[in-house]
């Protein structure tokens, strides 16, 4: 009877947990499962060793860990989540070795990896395990510095090799493995990794998306750089940002005034945004009733790009759009998902979003 009662209270536990991504106060647990605080600690403690609970600070919000968002449903088995990697690996095509890592009882596993054809290259054995200190470990199983969240990747060097880390995350923010670059120390620099780095946010971003996640902002965390000052940003940088896959915020009203918010793909040609809506989307009967729209696009990590623009938006017909509306999407499919990404073979609407307000810049603070 006592098995019973601590499975069920373990249960309850991973539910409260299950239903609150945004993650859960100590008190609140107590009041949900039927458990004493000194034994929840305990519990908590041997769940969070396992990877079914995560904790981003010390004293904060317990959350689902690695291992409990398995059991939800939506995003890619691990076989599949392999093959995606593989295909932005060789995609890519860097001269650098990528890796796929997945925590497993507390410990970060390589799962797969793409080396470059170069004599000198850094590479794992089969089913690896990384060290506590390594760049993935940081990750998965430990809790990164505030450096590290704010930027969205984990950076470490030796003698010997350099490692950039970024997230997986299956709902956006909670890692749920770690993609991984792996060089030799001679042939690194620091430019390299500037290089690099907005390159691996895309794939990271591109297998969450494909692992079901709406948007992609990992620990979701702003970081609090006072060198992050304000200002501008051009047409070319616009571009460049926007044509990452970042998924876009379009806002609307419903029919009772009240206001809407989706997230949406997004295409920007210099002039227009254009916007997919897949079967279903109440947003599009929306937009066709009242076409007064806004639409914000940011990042999370250093330089905190952001874009917004109000305007109105216009229902696209095939003839509407250079290459027709398959050629439109065959371009966000690949964008967002990569180049073997598939999407139900369902009815979608685009719309065109004329701005009459735009405006674009980067960092937090203004100039003093």
């Amino acid at each position: 009877m006592q098995t019973s009662s601590s499975i069920e209270r373990t249960l309850a536990l991973l539910e409260v947990l299950l239903d609150r991504p945004q993650g859960v106060e100590l008190a609140e647990l107590l009041m949900r499962v039927d458990i004493s605080r000194s034994a929840l600690f305990v519990l908590l403690n041997t769940l969070k060793q396992l990877g079914y609970v995560a904790q981003a600070e010390r004293r904060g919000r317990y959350r689902a860990g690695p291992r409990l968002l398995a059991w939800r449903g939506g995003w890619l088995p691990a076989a599949d989540l392999q093959a995606a990697f593989y295909q932005e690996a060789q995609a890519a095509n860097l001269p650098e070795t990528l890796a796929l890592a997945w925590p497993t009882q507390g410990v970060a596993v390589l799962v797969a990896q793409v080396e470059p054809q170069v004599q000198v290259r850094s590479a794992f054995p089969p089913a690896f395990r990384f060290s506590s200190t390594s760049a993935v470990a940081q990750v998965l199983c430990t809790i990164p510095s505030s450096r590290g969240r704010s930027q969205g990747y984990v950076f470490t060097r030796d003698a010997e090799s350099v490692e950039v880390a970024l997230p997986i995350c299956a709902d956006g923010h909670t890692p749920t493995a770690a993609l991984l670059l792996s060089a030799p120390a001679f042939r690194w620099s620091a430019r390299r990794l500037r290089e690099y780095v907005p390159l691996l946010r895309e794939i990271a971003a591109r297998l969450s998306y494909r692992m079901g996640a709406m948007r992609y902002a990992p620990w979701q965390e702003v970081a609090n750089d006072t060198s992050l000052i304000r200002r501008a940003l051009d047409p070319e940088a616009m571009r460049a940002f926007l044509a990452a896959p970042w998924v876009a915020r379009l806002a609307c009203l419903r029919p009772d005034g009240a206001p809407h918010v989706v997230p949406v793909w997004q295409e920007w040609d210099g002039t227009h945004f254009f916007v997919a809506a897949w079967q279903g989307s109440l947003w599009a009967e929306y937009v066709l009733d009242n076409p007064n729209v806004s639409l914000s696009v940011d990042e999370p990590w250093p330089p905190l790009r952001c874009v917004i623009a109000r305007g109105r938006a216009f229902p696209l017909q095939q003839d509407e759009f250079p290459g027709g509306l398959s050629a439109m999407l065959h371009r966000l499919r690949r964008r967002y998902l990569g180049a073997a990404g598939r999407l139900p073979a369902t009815h979608w609407r685009a719309f065109r979003i004329v701005p009459n307000a735009l405006i674009a810049w980067q960092g937090l603070l203004q100039a003093s």
